[in-house]
């Protein structure tokens, strides 16, 4: 006999702090969508887009308070020894061998990664099981994705308690309808969330990083160069935070305008649950 999941009505939204997400929080205030709680899985202070934080924190933050709506940040807390990881630092520990994002290969195909697993669906599976969501019962989860990346919409992504929802695709909202919302509501609208060294990001991400932040694309430069000096103790290829197959310093020459298109289409997690 085939059991019939009922949602527990525990209902809360992927939150990521870029435009998507912050559109959805926008409606919700609007009474648009039914989300009330907003969940904001942090993989890091050392690790989130610098800018991202700054905005959660002083934008959207605020706005869900002065709407009734819970915005809370989860960060990866280990069972056992209650050590609270960030993705950065878990790069770069001492004798870490760990290639959790999706560097680049040689052939500049992205590698295996578990970024998104164990610092997105996770964290906030684990969140809405102590919310008391469960297998029989499960949390709906809004995930922002609009339709102009309706590829990205995947329902297996998930954890056993949780039914996945994409309330942007139900309303028709692309991209720039969200940007509208935000602008609508008298916000700002928000960087493009990631990490500020996510191997998805477009090159001429990269670029603009190497220009107006040079500090942090160096820091993005060095990371890359650690992973190697481990990939070459171990006798191993070297990977590439581009697709160039080249390092990053290479890949994204200094002093260079126009050298990308923004819409390569190689610039995305295909998860809905980063970048949103």
């Amino acid at each position: 006999m085939t059991t019939t999941l009922v949602p527990s009505g525990l209902r809360s939204f992927s939150f990521g702090g870029g435009v998507q997400s912050t559109a959805a929080l926008v409606l919700a205030a609007q009474g648009l969508i039914d989300y009330q709680v907003f969940l904001f899985a942090n993989v890091g202070d050392d690790s989130e887009n610098p800018a991202t934080m700054v905005y959660v924190d002083k934008v959207a933050r605020p706005f869900a308070k002065a709407h009734g709506i819970e915005l809370t940040t989860l960060e990866r807390v280990m069972v056992r020894s209650k050590e609270i990881r960030t993705l950065y630092g878990e790069l770069t520990r001492e004798g870490s061998k760990s290639l959790k994002i999706p560097v680049r290969m040689s052939n500049g195909a992205p590698g295996t990664r578990s970024c998104t697993a164990d610092y997105k669906i996770k964290v906030i599976g684990r969140e809405l099981k102590r919310r008391g969501a469960t297998k029989q019962a499960p949390a709906t989860v809004g995930i922002g994705i609009s339709v102009d990346e309706i590829a990205r919409a995947n329902n297996r992504r998930c954890e056993p308690h949780e039914v996945i929802d994409y309330p942007l695709l139900r309303l028709g909202l692309r991209r720039a309808d969200c940007m509208r919302v935000i602008r609508d509501a008298g916000l700002p609208v928000p960087p493009k969330s990631s990490c500020w060294f996510c191997p998805f990001k477009r090159p001429e991400t990269w670029h603009e990083m190497r220009r107006s932040e040079p500090e942090q694309f160096e820091k993005a430069c060095q990371l890359e160069d650690l992973l190697n000096r481990r990939r070459d103790e171990l006798g191993k290829d070297h990977v590439y935070l581009t697709r160039f197959g080249r390092s990053l310093r290479q890949a994204i020459p200094d002093g260079v305008d126009t050298l990308f298109d923004l819409d390569d289409g190689d610039g995305l997690c295909d998860s809905g649950w980063c970048m949103t």
